[in-house]
């Protein structure tokens, strides 16, 4: 998501920081990086001027020259200006005072209406609606027969008195218009709270198509009219956002497709030049995949500095309150953490939904962005074999796996032995440290924010080892002066301990090291969200 233009910024603003004054020549070059990338990302040009003007006027005010640290003031007034952009806050859909909701779907063909009707009345279910689909798209092959499967995999009911164009070329049988208006009469008369209406659409702009929504629109007297984009067509959006909203008259907006190769052109664009707000994003092919749209969130993303508040939000929906009580209480009690906990909260961190998702989403992680790639998601799969091909006494007391059991433990979750060894000893680090937590460490911190035992990071305010001592480096070109050797050595500790700022995102957050391993994460992070 905004792959591109999050690395075009990120390493502009890495340029500035550690800057403690930022001359207008600075400022001027920065802009000028800020304004190549946006409209490399495809943004409707105005945009673009409009944009950079805002933040050349502030970064050359008062707020930048009298900040302490002028380069972050400036990734500052950036992701303020970002969000401004975006729409300032979310806004939620206007709901009806008195009967159902009618929302009506417009948009051209292609940009995944009938798939978004679905994730819309999905999600309304969700939030305790009674939702029904209207199948009013009679033109498109097959797009009423979509619309039920979509529907059927939803849960919600599907109105589709026409069956609409069977095959290219069929004659098409129906008045999507009447039939508009009967799902309204068939929404009241089963007292659904909320009708969609999916119309139809086309491969280009045309009178036809504006005249047929004109009218859809006139007979329902819709509550939200929603124009669906496709977030992948860049300044197209523009043209396609402002004939609809003449036409149709939209009142929000919806992007689709923002896993794909998404520049950012449409979300960056379709707001600031019609005004309407963007109302929701569709992120992936799977229902769930779909969430109500925070500018700041996304601007948030955009500069890598991540978007905790969505992941925090997906984890207190999918996660097992119960559950995470009592792993917080084992905890506190410093009960030993066994692979039987392993395995639950590993489950429920599944259940969350794609890992590279997840890690997307926390600070920094632009910097990692094709290990996270690379991820093969299926080794949770093998995770979750291996754990449970082990017996419940082995899972309990995980010091009785001998050399035997860790053989029949590899065959029986088709691993090999090596594979069951590496995962006792991540296991056996991750023992370690939640029993420091419960002796009063604190939470672990991320995996890439600081050493630690493994891949689960570190224990900030644990106890230090009492183990063997890293050496000290030694000083080259030593003087043979007592006191000034003396000197270089203080000088070389120093230096050795003196944490470095790290480059991972806009704010320097986050860096991670190069052997990072993202498969060795999902109990942290299931830690992490389950606490």
């Amino acid at each position: 998501m905004f792959a591109n233009l999050s690395d075009r910024l990120t390493s502009t603003f890495r340029n500035l920081r550690g800057k403690g004054r930022l001359t207008e020549a600075d400022i001027d070059g920065t802009i000028r990086e800020i304004r190549r990338a946006l409209l490399d990302a495809d943004v409707a040009v105005p945009v673009v001027r409009t944009f950079t003007g805002n933040i050349r006027e502030r970064a050359l005010g008062a707020e930048v020259s009298g900040a302490l640290n002028p380069g972050q003031q400036v990734v500052k007034i950036v992701n303020e200006e970002l969000v401004a952009i975006l729409g300032g806050e979310a806004r939620r859909l206007n709901f009806a005072k008195s009967g159902p909701t009618v929302i009506m779907l417009a948009g051209l063909q292609g940009a995944g209406k009938t798939t978004l009707a679905g994730k819309l009345a999905h999600h309304l279910k969700e939030n305790g609606q009674t939702p029904l689909l209207v199948a009013a798209d009679l033109q498109r092959p097959n797009a009423v027969n979509q619309l039920q499967v979509v529907g059927e995999r939803a849960g919600v009911p599907v109105f589709a008195p026409e069956p609409g164009v069977t095959r290219e070329g069929e004659r098409v049988k129906g008045n999507p218009v009447k039939v508009a208006k009967k799902g309204l009469k068939e929404a009241e008369q089963r007292q659904h709270s909320v009708v969609i209406v999916d119309t139809a659409g086309r491969l280009g702009i045309d009178q036809e198509l504006m005249k047929q929504a004109a009218d859809i629109r006139k007979a329902i007297e819709p509550d939200e009219v929603l124009f669906v984009i496709d977030a992948m067509i860049g300044q197209d959006a523009v043209a396609t956002a402002q004939a609809f909203d003449q036409g149709v008259d939209i009142t929000g907006v919806v992007l689709t497709k923002l896993d794909g190769d998404t520049r950012g052109g449409a979300a960056l664009s379709v707001r600031e030049v019609t005004g309407k707000p963007i109302l929701f994003a569709s992120t992936g092919e799977k229902l769930d995949e779909f969430e109500v749209f925070h500018p700041d969130r996304m601007a948030s993303r955009i500069l890598d500095m991540g978007d905790i508040m969505t992941l925090i939000e997906q984890a207190e929906k999918k996660f097992d309150q119960a559950e995470a009580e009592r792993m917080a209480a084992k905890v506190t009690k410093g009960e030993d953490f066994t692979f039987t906990d392993f395995l639950a909260q590993m489950q429920q961190l599944k259940n969350m939904g794609s890992m590279k998702k997840m890690l997307g989403m926390l600070p920094g992680m632009g910097a990692m962005r094709d290990q996270i790639e690379n991820f093969d998601e299926r080794e949770l799969v093998r995770t979750e074999a291996i754990v449970q091909s082990m017996t419940p006494l082995e899972r309990d007391n995980p010091k009785v796996l001998n050399g035997s059991r860790r053989a029949r433990i590899a065959k029986g979750s088709g691993v090999t032995v090596a594979d069951v060894n590496s995962l006792v000893k991540r296991f056996e680090q991750a023992q370690q440290m939640m029993r420091a937590m419960a002796r009063g460490g604190g939470m672990p911190q991320l995996p890439g924010q600081g050493g630690g035992p493994g891949a689960w990071g570190g224990m900030p305010g644990g106890k230090k080892s009492k183990g063997k001592q890293a050496p000290q480096k030694k000083v080259k070109g030593k003087s043979g002066n007592p006191a000034k050797r003396a000197q270089q050595e203080a000088a070389a500790r120093n230096k050795s301990a003196a944490p470095q700022a790290p480059s991972g995102s806009a704010f320097g957050l986050s860096q991670q090291p190069e052997d990072f391993d993202p498969s060795k994460l999902e109990s942290d992070l299931g830690k992490y969200l389950g606490r």
